[in-house]
């Protein structure tokens, strides 16, 4: 007989090349465990990049002696109970983790060992797995009055081939980290430590249930930068809530690294976030640039299939159609709201580059003193800050004039005057126009502080946002081929593409069908003047298979638009008279997303008064 059972040992070899990628997937699954054993403390350390020792440590619920023998057998699990006729739903997974695999995995490619004390109980107990082979529950010692410590020696030991696919300990080490901040960022009201090869790497005390302590939590992982420049998610549709936090368009990196996506608690990594956050931020970031966002959906769990993979990092949505318009539409309205806001870090890094770079600054010296400002000087201050500030010692080649320029130097007409501070223009979010610089920049007073606005960008978004609001109001324009061109596609590309054509024709393409494996092409946008229509479609095709999204003629129209938009905006270089200065400020203020251009830079830095005091020693 050619087919026959494999030994149990060797099963669940097999099934932890599943479920036990690498260390952290190990300690992915025992953290899941403590959480779902209602643990508020998660302690985990580790040496040798996982590989030497894991040890992770909760106060849950812990185990009774029998609980911890039926822990360590295949698919024994208290996260399933059986309903009123015996079933099992697995389209109800409530809990992180269900399937029973992970402890007896581990423990079949490493040595494990369980330490716990039930809840109530007086005594702990403790057993040990060596490679698949079990001991026999013994009493032990436990450091606390209730929950568990899993201890896992040499993993894959039993398994060595396994080890050669393992990278460097420094890199598990990170991917380590990486986990435990993703399970700290979906549970804030949980404390977690990390102990790397006996050092301390991360220490996250609990917070607050709700929003202010997950924006702590957040805070805490990703950075205070992104924490003070993060905009509230809270958007609920057909009972499917989206919560979180998403950044500004000018706080962006240039890789994804920083997108988290979790699902009923749990993180998740899924390509409809990458195509959802894409689309959603289309019109303000380049296809390079990516922002940092922490998204948080909760969903009936019949609505979302958990149980796609066994590492339980992808999940399947029953309608992935709500779930990314619910993703685009709450980053858009919350982007809306932002108005002309930009990140903090753009005044942070025109700070960062008017600081000393070259040596330490020097130890702070009284300033003028009775004598006067020579004595002062020349006691050093002045050599010191025209060290640290290359060019101040240096005398000017050029003189120009900043309050009161010639006639027809500024860009204020003949006869202006640069006018005193009015109590009506400076309390504006972005202040009083005062001057404008080299014909490019804009110079603003507000009440605490001085703005710098580029003309050309903020002009540029200005005119883009107009474009974009006529282009909403009626169909896209179209014009028709002379000769309808053929572009040939793979069969299921092409369905594809139809199945979205009356989406497609509201931006001003119009296709049909024709064949198998083809689509015929008989009008495009008239915004993109003469184009290479097979490549457009194809394009289109891609984005369909990657994102369910047509994004690149979406990204086509507003490319030109933005070029459009370039083309008719007020250049540098030209002359704005003072009441042109001040209208388009008061227009950045009205207009929503003015804060950036369309590639997400900054069309403004705003600087504040006690910043600019200490710049210069007052403070």
């Amino acid at each position: 007989m050619r087919i026959h059972r494999l030994p149990p040992e060797t099963v669940n070899r097999i099934a932890a090349g599943e479920v036990v990628e690498r260390p952290a997937s190990a300690i992915k699954e025992l953290v899941e465990n403590a959480l779902d054993a209602g643990a508020r403390q998660v302690e985990v350390q580790v040496e040798g990049g996982g590989l030497t020792r894991i040890l992770v440590a909760d106060d849950g619920f812990g185990l009774s002696p029998e609980e911890l023998l039926l822990a360590v057998e295949r698919h024994a699990t208290s996260k399933l109970l059986p309903d009123d006729a015996g079933d099992y739903d697995l389209l109800r997974i409530a809990t992180l983790g269900f399937r029973g695999e992970a402890l007896p995995s581990i423990g079949s490619v490493a040595r494990l060992s369980i330490t716990s004390r039930a809840r109530g109980a007086s005594d702990a107990h403790a057993l040990r797995v060596d490679g698949g082979a079990m001991g026999r529950v013994s009493p032990a010692a436990f450091p606390g009055p209730h929950g568990a410590r899993v201890e896992v020696r040499d993993l894959f030991y039993a398994t060595p081939a396994r080890l050669k696919f393992m990278k460097s300990e420094r890199a598990e080490a990170m991917a380590i980290a990486e986990e435990i901040k993703r399970q700290a960022m979906a549970h804030e009201a949980v404390s977690f430590s990390l102990e790397i090869d006996g050092r301390k790497v991360l220490r996250l005390p609990a917070e607050p249930a709700g929003d202010v302590g997950r924006l702590a939590r957040l805070s805490a992982i990703m950075g205070r930068e992104f924490s003070d420049n993060a905009l509230l998610i809270d958007h609920v549709r057909e009972g499917v809530r989206l919560s979180g936090y998403a950044g500004l368009p000018t706080l962006n990196r240039g890789n994804a690294a920083h997108q988290y996506l979790f699902v009923n608690g749990r993180p998740v990594r899924d390509r409809l976030l990458q195509g959802a956050l894409r689309g959603a931020y289309a019109d303000f970031l380049a296809r390079d640039r990516h922002p940092l966002t922490a998204l948080f959906l909760e969903l009936d769990p019949a609505l979302v299939d958990v149980n796609v993979h066994p590492a339980k990092a992808e999940v399947r949505f029953r309608d992935p159609a709500l779930v990314r318009g619910l993703i685009v539409g709450g980053l858009r309205h919350a982007l809306a709201g932002a108005g002309h806001r930009a990140s903090t870090t753009v005044a942070a890094d025109a700070l960062q580059g008017l600081r000393p770079g070259m040596t330490p600054a020097p130890a702070y010296r009284p300033g003028p003193s009775a004598q006067g400002f020579s004595s002062w000087n020349g006691g050093g201050w002045g050599q010191a800050l025209a060290q640290a500030i290359p060019g101040l010692g240096e005398t000017s080649a050029r003189h120009e004039p900043t309050y009161e320029p010639a006639p027809g130097v500024s860009g204020f007409a003949e006869g202006d005057v640069a006018p005193a501070p009015t109590p009506d223009l400076v309390d504006y979010p972005l202040g009083a126009a005062r001057a404008q610089v080299h014909e490019t920049y804009i110079v603003a007073q507000t009440r605490d502080g001085v703005v710098i606005v580029d003309q050309h960008a903020a002009h540029e978004r200005l005119v883009y946002e107009k474009m974009k609001a006529e282009m909403a109001v009626g169909a896209v324009a179209r014009q028709a081929l002379l000769i309808p061109e053929v572009v040939e596609l793979d069969p299921a590309e092409a369905e594809r593409v139809v199945a979205r054509a009356d989406e497609l024709a509201a931006l001003g393409l119009i296709i049909e069908p024709f064949g198998a494996g083809a689509v015929l092409v008989r009008e495009t946008p008239a915004l993109l003047g003469t184009t290479d229509a097979a490549g457009l479609v194809r394009d289109i095709a891609d984005d369909l298979a990657e994102t369910d999204q047509a994004l690149a003629l979406k990204e086509r129209l507003a490319e030109v638009c933005s070029t459009m938009a370039c083309h008719g905006s007020v250049r540098a270089g030209r002359r704005l008279t003072g009441p042109e200065m001040n209208a388009l400020l008061r227009q950045m203020e009205a207009t929503p997303h003015s804060g950036q251009c369309n590639h997400g830079r900054p069309t403004y830095v705003e600087l504040k008064l006690a910043d600019i005091e200490r710049l210069f020693g007052r403070r």
